[in-house]
C-alpha cells in the first residue's frame, strides 16, 4: 500500500492549533490519523493538546 499525506490539525490548551503530517494509505481510518498526530504532539514540547477527536481537522493533501 502507498502511503499518502494527511494533515492533521490538533487544538491545544494554550488557545493555538498545532498541524502535523501524517503518513498512511488513502483509506485510513480518520482514527487511527488523529491517534497518530496525538502521539506526536504528546511528545514534544509544546503546551497539551486536546485529545478529543471530534476537535481534530483532518484533510488529505497528497
Amino acid at each position: 500500500m502507498e502511503s499518502t499525506c494527511w494533515l492533521v490539525a490538533l487544538p491545544a490548551v494554550d488557545g493555538r492549533q498545532y498541524v502535523y503530517r501524517v503518513y498512511a494509505p488513502e483509506d485510513a481510518l480518520p482514527a487511527d490519523l488523529f491517534w497518530d498526530a496525538w502521539h506526536c504532539h504528546d511528545e514534544s514540547t509544546h503546551p497539551r493538546a486536546w485529545d478529543l477527536f471530534d476537535a481534530a481537522v483532518i484533510r488529505l493533501v497528497g
